[in-house]
């Protein structure tokens, strides 16, 4: 078996993808996340789960308190993200965003569990 990843191809990074899962989502939360997820069309080459990870600057004044928030998120996704990927059908793609609501700090551990519970939730909802 092959170490996960967490490429590229898998980020939300099309502002029209971004504006579409906020406009019309289902979301839920764990605190300190929010997620927001959205099923679409998929295409030939899409994958069939992308991911966004938001952490405000209202939260976090410095850059390195979002960017560690925001790598803890992305590892907890990547080490799991095969929760997801079973339970999306093969003609559709999950829109997900995670994003952080708190302006605390959270080990690592504990944003793994609530990554793992959200994924786990959404899973059964597909």
């Amino acid at each position: 078996m092959m170490a996960p990843t967490f490429r590229k191809a898998e980020r939300i990074v099309s502002r029209r993808l971004i504006e579409q899962l906020f406009t019309d989502n289902y979301s839920m939360a764990a605190f300190p996340l929010r997620a927001v997820y959205q099923l679409i069309g998929r295409s030939a080459g899409d994958e069939p789960v992308q991911v966004l990870v938001s952490v405000s600057k209202k939260r976090f004044r410095h850059a390195v308190d979002r960017n560690r928030i925001k790598r803890q998120v992305r590892e907890a996704y990547r080490l799991h993200k095969q929760v997801l990927s079973d339970a999306v059908p093969s003609d559709k793609r999950l829109l997900l965003a995670f994003i952080w609501l708190s302006d605390r700090h959270l080990p690592s551990a504990g944003v793994s569990s609530r990554v793992v519970s959200l994924l786990h939730r959404i899973a059964e909802k597909l």
